[in-house]
């Protein structure tokens, strides 16, 4: 077994698609209702219209809460103050504004045009 992919829903996939272009996923123009790309780690990310995944699973509804994390690392500290910036500059909304935590991170939390919180992080 070999885990190879992570889905994440999304109610506008244009806009997601801006958003997790922002935080370094190289994601292609969505054409239809699915849009995927395979990461440098061999992982396969993608984004799935509310549409798709209602005409795949008819009873499917929209989950409540944060049941998985998405993170990103952003290299260096300052990286992730710099993400934050350009994420907000974008239009979208910042959850935690980023703070040396005392786990021994620079550390954010932001969210995806659906809500999903997305955190950033990089080593002090």
């Amino acid at each position: 077994m070999k885990w190879d992919y992570i889905g994440v829903t999304a109610a506008d996939l244009s806009r997601s698609v801006e958003f997790y272009r922002l935080i370094g996923i190289p994601l292609p123009e969505p054409e239809g209702d699915h849009v995927e790309v395979e990461l440098s780690n061999g992982m396969r990310f993608a984004l799935d219209s509310l549409d798709l995944m209602k005409r795949i699973s008819p009873h499917w509804e929209a989950p409540a809460g944060h049941r998985m994390g998405i993170a990103i690392n952003a290299g260096m500290p300052s990286g992730v103050d710099e993400a934050y910036k350009q994420i907000l500059a974008a239009g979208f909304k910042g959850i935690t504004e980023p703070y040396d935590a005392f786990w021994g991170q620079r550390y954010a939390q932001v969210a995806d045009p659906d809500g999903n919180a997305v955190d950033l992080y990089a080593a002090l």
